[in-house]
């Protein structure tokens, strides 16, 4: 069985707007080598969507991109791609896959079949994952920046405090730090 480890871009005020954050060659290898290391990657419809309507382009050469960029685009296109949506049926993108029932079971099946593990990239899905005890480890990337605004990590949806174990933390030149974190069993 894999690990669900859910990554994402966090300012020092909690902020996930996918607009803020260093997005540099650093940044971009940062999260290739997260998707190297796991064998899926897992997102809600929204988060699905933005990277659907930007990646695939980069990926065949439509967009001009730096090499960790493109790098990032090539083996995301690739990579298999499960999507949790109520709301669309239809995944067109190479690799995609819809997850369909009860989610819990669903996230589960996954994970058991998915011995590398899955990469969970979507904020308001992974709440509603932690809330079900499916996720393990958490792989932040804190941008040296207060953003002042939102939207925020879980932003109230997680009903108690949950304790986690640094496991490692890495400063990046950029001044982004790399945090792993797993869950206290």
């Amino acid at each position: 069985m894999g690990l669900l480890t859910f990554s994402i871009n966090l300012t020092l005020d909690g902020c996930v707007d996918h607009q803020e954050g260093i997005a540099d060659d650093e940044t971009h290898a940062h999260f290739t080598r997260l998707m190297d290391q796991s064998g899926a990657m897992l997102w809600g419809r929204i988060t699905y969507e933005m990277m659907e309507s930007h990646w695939p382009a980069v990926a065949r050469g439509d967009v001009d991109a730096p090499p960790a960029m493109r790098e990032w685009a090539l083996k995301l296109e690739a990579k298999p791609k499960y999507v949790v949506s109520a709301t669309r049926i239809d995944f067109p993108w190479t690799n995609s896959h819809h997850v369909v029932g009860d989610l819990r079971t669903a996230v589960q099946e996954l994970k058991d079949r998915t011995p590398n593990g899955v990469l969970l990239g979507s904020g308001k899905l992974a709440a509603e994952l932690d809330r079900l005890d499916l996720i393990d480890e958490y792989r932040f990337l804190i941008h040296p920046m207060i953003s002042g605004h939102g939207p925020t990590l879980y932003h109230g949806r997680l009903a108690s405090t949950r304790r986690l174990d640094l496991i490692s933390a890495e400063p990046l030149r950029n001044g982004a730090v790399a945090m792993h974190y797993q869950r206290v069993a």
